[in-house]
């Protein structure tokens, strides 16, 4: 199996903020389900993240329509975590990358 690297990011909408999945163009075979790595990789972020207080942060930060990069998580399909470099929201303006392909998910 190949592992793969998502970037991740927080959506704000007018009225939630979403947690969002850049996927690469290359993604290997082994991902077939699309919901699947989504909730693997967003149950990856919220183990290695407090959540509450990251979220805040980026409601307090971002306007509606922006989008608050997180960082990475590289998985395996069989969802095996081999890293993740991720960072609560800091006082620097960090834009989710424009070339990733964000997929919203939990």
């Amino acid at each position: 199996m190949c592992a793969d690297t998502f970037g991740v990011g927080i959506s704000v909408a007018e009225t939630e903020l979403r947690v969002v999945v850049g996927v690469p163009s290359d993604i290997d075979a082994g991902w077939t389900d699309p919901e699947a790595f989504q909730s693997l990789v967003t149950d990856a972020v919220w183990e290695r993240l407090d959540r509450r207080p990251t979220l805040e942060a980026i409601a307090a930060q971002y306007d509606t329509g922006e989008t608050a990069a997180l960082g990475s998580v590289t998985l395996e399909p069989d969802g095996t975590v081999v890293e993740a470099d991720l960072n609560p929201v800091a006082e620097t303006d960090d834009r989710f990358g424009a070339d990733d392909r964000p997929e919203t998910g939990g």
